[in-house]
C-alpha cells in the first residue's frame, strides 16, 4: 500500500529547500569564517549560531517529508561564494541570500496551494513567519552597519558593531507581533 501523501511536484520542492538549507548553513559557515579571519569574532559567532540554525530548517523540511510518507533525497550542494569583500559586502549578500531563500519558500507555498495541499501549505506557514524574521535581521545588520559609517566605518565603530553582534539577538521582532504596549 503507497502511504506518500505528497504528490511528486511537493517532494520534489521539499527536496531541494532541504537542499537549499544546506547551502545556506554552508554559506554562512564561510561567511563565519571568513569574518573570524578578519578579526570579526562577534559577526562570526553571529554567522556561527546562524549555521545551526539553518541546519535545524533542513532537518524540519526532511523530518516533514518523511512522515507524510515521502522520500528524501540527499543531494551535493553548491561550494559556498567567495569571500565578502568587506562587511557591507558580507552583509548585502546574506540580506540577497535571504530573499532567495524566501522566494523559494513563497514557490511551496503556492505550489501546496494550487494542489491543495493543505498539510504542507501549513507546514509552510512557518517558514514565512521565518523569512520575516531572517531578512528584517539582516535589514537591521545594514542599518546598524549604515550608522557606523557603511564602507567607512572607523575601527572603533566596526568594534563596537562586531561587540554588539556577539550579544545580538538570533530572532528579529515583527511587525504582526507588535502592540501598543509593546511596539516592538
Amino acid at each position: 500500500m503507497d502511504t506518500n501523501r505528497l504528490s511528486k511536484k511537493i517532494e520534489d520542492i521539499l527536496n531541494k529547500q532541504a537542499a537549499k538549507e544546506a547551502e545556506a548553513a554552508q554559506v554562512f559557515l564561510s561567511y563565519g569564517c571568513w569574518a573570524d579571519s578578519e578579526g570579526y569574532g562577534g559577526i562570526a559567532n553571529f554567522f556561527f549560531r546562524h549555521v545551526a540554525e539553518e541546519r535545524d530548517h533542513m532537518m524540519k523540511v526532511i523530518q516533514y517529508i518523511m512522515q507524510r510518507g515521502g522520500t528524501v533525497k540527499i543531494t551535493a550542494i553548491k561550494a559556498p561564494p567567495a569571500d565578502p569583500k568587506n562587511l557591507q559586502d558580507c552583509f548585502e549578500k546574506t540580506f540577497k541570500h535571504e530573499v532567495d531563500n524566501t522566494t523559494a519558500i513563497y514557490e511551496i507555498v503556492n505550489l501546496a496551494h494550487e494542489e491543495r495541499d493543505w498539510a504542507t501549505y501549513n507546514f509552510a506557514q512557518w517558514f514565512v513567519k521565518e523569512q520575516m524574521e531572517e531578512e528584517k535581521m539582516v535589514m537591521d545588520l545594514l542599518d546598524k552597519l549604515k550608522i557606523a559609517g557603511g564602507p567607512k566605518a572607523t575601527d572603533e565603530s566596526l568594534f563596537n558593531l562586531d561587540k554588539f553582534m556577539a550579544e545580538a539577538p538570533d530572532e528579529a521582532p515583527l511587525a504582526r507581533d507588535a502592540s501598543m504596549d509593546n511596539p516592538e
